[in-house]
């Protein structure tokens, strides 16, 4: 499994922050579900190819919204960080195994299935067909025959501001990231929201913006003391100065080394490392 699906995953299944998404951005903010109303869903499916081979496929994260024990609704996120070329078909796949599960595996009404798709891109905006129709040359004399099928994709990075004001959980700290990090590729986390999920939240923008330095906070220890993405930033700005402080130290002692003053010996013992990494940096 991706490490990008596994990490939104530990964020996005807690229930409130699940109940946020769907309530910020299907319901425009209105609180139509709540956390308790949630059920985990299996995310597994499986399906046959034309060899009769069978394949799985695995959605990101699923539940179900129940009303006094009933299913109202199977409710499916998808999350991307890049544009998926044909991101319709997959979703199709998704909800027609989730249709015909139930057809397989209940006598009751058919509930519902809606999924929506997370795309945390900031360089660029979603590009390709949201539809099956777009990809699809139709004769004029089939238009009217051929089922359509389309997805609803939410840029987060392109959220107005009174949008992301809908949310209520840690997903509008997330939100807020995002559109000001696509504004201003340096910008300086300055969010004061105090954030529940501090260990989710760190990971999953490590991993969607491929910078590990909000990683290593988690790893240092030092997210006990982070309550609000300021903190982070205090955090990050510190972490940068002792890195430099690091390098300055090598590229001095790789000096020395240069300019015989030290031996490959002598060097690799005062940067705690073996001669041959040494070497290497030399």
């Amino acid at each position: 499994m991706p490490e990008k699906d596994i990490t939104e995953k530990i964020l996005m299944n807690h229930n409130d922050v699940f109940a946020d998404i769907i309530n910020g951005l299907v319901f425009r903010g209105e609180q139509k579900i709540k956390a308790t109303e949630l059920e985990n869903a299996s995310v597994h499916s499986q399906y046959k190819d034309q060899n009769d081979t069978i394949h799985e496929q695995e959605r990101d994260v699923a539940k179900f919204w129940k009303e006094n024990n009933a299913k109202i609704s199977l409710l499916g996120i998808e999350n991307q960080t890049c544009v998926e070329p044909h991101m319709p078909f997959r979703i199709l796949g998704y909800d027609g195994a989730s249709y015909k599960e139930q057809l397989m595996t209940t006598r009751g009404q058919v509930y519902p299935v809606v999924t929506i798709v997370l795309y945390f891109g900031t360089k660029k905006r979603w590009t390709k067909p949201r539809n099956i129709k777009s990809y699809l040359a139709i004769p004029p004399e089939l238009e009217a025959f051929v089922n359509d099928y389309q997805v609803y994709i939410c840029e987060i990075a392109w959220l107005k501001e009174e949008e992301i004001e809908c949310f209520q959980s840690d997903f509008k700290v997330v939100a807020n990231f995002f559109r000001n990090k696509r504004k201003n590729r340096n910008y300086i986390p300055d969010d004061k929201t105090e954030i529940k999920y501090v260990d989710e939240v760190l990971k999953l923008l490590s991993v969607m913006t491929k910078d590990r330095r909000y990683e290593r906070i988690l790893s240092g220890g030092e997210g006990r003391e982070v309550h609000s993405m300021c903190d982070v930033a205090e955090r990050l700005e510190q972490r940068g100065k002792e890195e430099g402080r690091a390098e300055g130290r090598l590229e001095i002692i790789l000096e020395l080394v240069r300019d015989h003053i030290l031996t490959v010996q002598e060097a690799a013992k005062r940067l705690d490392i073996d001669e041959k990494e040494l070497l290497e940096k030399i």
